[in-house]
């Protein structure tokens, strides 16, 4: 059976991997199929085992600001929304264990504009064979969980906008389509099927090689010169542990707090790290930076009267659109939420209505980016996020959301979805004007909880990267990353399937190198 105590105040296994979140639970599983090889994952949260607000994914949204939540939030945000919660798992099988597990291979544009960024041997050929390895079980929307009014929308935004109807979004690479989602779950029960339930439920009481420390707190790494060699961690009764790597760290935190580990550990930029007081250990200047995220607004709708509520979890289908016929891929997006999912235009004042639902158009490829970056040279103060919503150069990102708005009201005006909408709630049908609409759109946008990027990768001569094609950190030895934080740019659909891909293809760079 797996272990889930540490053994004294300092403890030895030959690869410690910092965060049971997406990417860490699928390396955790392939690194200990080795039975000579032992592991430990070190996981913030609690375990998902046996608990049904974790595990049935209609409750997705209860989840967002409870005690399975990090609920980062954003520095003030000029031109867009600076009251978003940036909610981060804290529970065993990370975000998997905690989003709507909508399920998208990347599409080959992504992974190709990866290698393009120096990025070698992470093109869409050698990628593709990662997700046929992928154990989680990715399946359509069932044909019990497809509400008719998700039915109407899949019609109408066919027949508006001319877009082919999608069944399987994941059987071939698409740039434009409509339909419902591919999700990762069982549709009989409604239950997730995340890296934790895929990866390690079927294995961790069978295995005495991997060790689980749940409630503990990593804040540290332990470097000798270059080379790590361990992580200082805390556990939920206050016990400071030092569990060692005889082979390799591995950080799989999250674009949050990987570098945010990294910086407490002196790894970043050196004037920013010298300004808090924190002894520097490596100038690496690409930490925290290069912030990534799909920021989305809203439009409201209330409905005549309630609507079906058979659903796998209440935002089952979606749009692609490709306004620029020469993008390499779809350059809009939309969710359909049968909830209003009005929480950020409530805040300037519109009411929410007892029965609607919504489109949220979202940006797949924006070109705004943040950074993150320390306060406080004290672990326990949270790092700040600043997305820098909205900055690009030629307000792309703001164009997109309007254009969003736009097709969004045609898609409304056609029919079967015409039929069921009474009125525009929000922004309503008096604000029309391009300069109008930018303002609403970026007041309430949100985010699809995606951070990413904030540990590129690049190539080995990159000076601003922070690790390499093998996922090394640059300087340093004994260590890598492998979660979304690696992403040099932001993959064009949602990204938890190509973070399971980053660990699979970590498992493989980690056991060449060993071998």
């Amino acid at each position: 059976m797996a272990s889930t105590t540490p053994h004294g105040t300092e403890s030895t296994y030959d690869y410690v991997i910092v965060g049971g979140g997406t990417a860490g639970c699928v390396l955790a599983a392939r690194l200990s199929e080795d039975p000579d090889c032992r592991v430990c994952v070190v996981e913030g949260g609690p375990s998902d085992v046996g608990d049904e607000r974790i595990l049935r994914l209609r409750n997705w949204i209860n989840l967002l600001g409870t005690e399975f939540d990090y609920g980062y939030t954003t520095v003030e945000q000029p031109r867009g929304n600076s009251h978003i919660l940036h909610s981060r798992a804290r529970v065993l099988g990370g975000c998997s264990s905690h989003n709507t597990l909508i399920a998208f291979k990347p599409l080959p544009s992504d992974w190709d504009e990866w290698e393009e960024a120096g990025a070698k041997g992470w093109g869409a050929v050698p990628m593709e064979a990662y997700y046929a390895r992928l154990k989680n079980n990715i399946v359509p929307v069932d044909e019990k969980d497809r509400n008719a009014i998700a039915r109407d929308f899949v019609d109408a935004a066919q027949a508006a906008l001319q877009v082919p109807r999608i069944e399987g979004f994941n059987k071939k690479p698409f740039s434009e389509g409509v339909g419902f989602f591919d999700l990762a779950y069982h549709p009989e029960n409604n239950k997730r099927s995340s890296a934790s339930v895929a990866y390690l439920h079927p294995v961790m009481d069978e295995r005495p090689n991997l060790t689980l420390l749940l409630e503990t707190w990593a804040y540290r790494l332990e470097l000798n010169g270059t080379r790590a060699e361990g992580v200082h961690v805390r556990t939920k009764d206050g016990e400071e542990i030092l569990v060692r790597a005889r082979n390799e760290v591995v950080l799989c935190a999250g674009a949050v707090d990987s570098p945010r580990l990294l910086l407490h550990s002196g790894i970043g930029p050196k004037a920013d790290l010298e300004a808090l007081g924190i002894p520097v250990a490596l100038d690496l200047p690409g930490v925290g930076e290069n912030l990534l995220d799909h920021p989305e607004s809203v439009i409201v709708w209330e409905t005549d009267g309630p609507i079906p509520e058979n659903s796998a979890m209440d935002s089952d289908a979606g749009l692609f659109v490709r306004r620029d016929p020469g993008h390499p891929g779809p350059d809009l997006m939309f969710h359909f939420y049968q909830i209003p999912f009005t929480d950020n235009p409530e805040r300037l004042g519109y009411t929410k209505p007892e029965f609607g639902v919504s489109m949220t158009p979202n940006i797949p490829k924006p070109k705004s980016r943040g950074r993150l970056y320390l306060t406080s040279a004290d672990p326990e103060v949270k790092p700040a996020l600043d997305f820098r919503y909205f900055t690009d150069e030629d307000d792309y990102d703001g164009r997109t959301l309007v254009d969003g708005i736009r097709i969004a009201r045609e898609i409304a005006r056609t029919e079967p979805l015409a039929h069921w909408l009474r009125r525009e709630v929000a922004p309503g049908p008096d604000v029309t004007g391009d300069e109008e609409l930018s303002e609403y759109a970026r007041k309430v946008a949100h985010t699809v909880y995606h951070p990413a990027g904030t540990c590129r990768m690049g190539a080995a001569g990159d000076d601003t990267a922070v690790v390499d094609p093998e996922l090394r950190i640059r300087g340093l030895e004994g260590i890598r990353v492998a979660d979304a934080s690696v992403f040099p740019t932001m993959t064009a659909v949602n990204p938890m399937i190509g973070v399971l891909m980053v660990g699979e293809r970590a498992a493989d760079l980690i056991g060449g190198a060993a071998r």
